[in-house]
């Protein structure tokens, strides 16, 4: 049965967001987005559990689309992932409250286990404000 929980995967590479579509839309709600201003406009009204970005996005990059969603009031889970490591602090990571951060080309098997891992931890749906 599929989860009512929802996803955001930010990615400017459309062949990820489409695997991302179909690796995890079999089991949860999955909404995509190309770049953050496309994010932040779509979803800012939008419940949702978890939000997967790339760190080097259009615009500003995914670990600031993060803070701004904090900025709205989202406290739900957040994942960065980045070909780019050496460009991501940890202090940045732990401000913005980002749970997870994954290194391209990634490992869809980890990927999968730290998003279960984190949807089965977060009960509850957060409304940014």
């Amino acid at each position: 049965m599929k989860s009512e929980k929802r996803i955001v995967f930010v990615d400017d590479d459309e062949t990820i967001r489409k695997t991302f579509r179909l690796m995890f839309g079999k089991n949860y709600r999955v909404f995509l987005a190309g770049d953050s201003a496309e994010a932040l406009r779509v979803f800012k009204h939008l419940r949702f559990d978890l939000v997967v970005a790339d760190f080097r996005l259009p615009g500003i990059n995914g670990l600031e689309m993060i803070g701004r969603f904090r900025e709205m009031g989202y406290r739900g889970e957040a994942i960065l992932i980045s070909a780019y490591s050496d460009l991501i602090k940890i202090e940045d990571l732990e401000r913005f409250r980002v749970g997870h951060f994954f290194v391209k080309p990634l490992d869809f098997h980890v990927l999968t286990r730290s998003i279960e891992y984190l949807l089965g931890q977060n009960g509850q749906t957060e409304q940014p404000s």
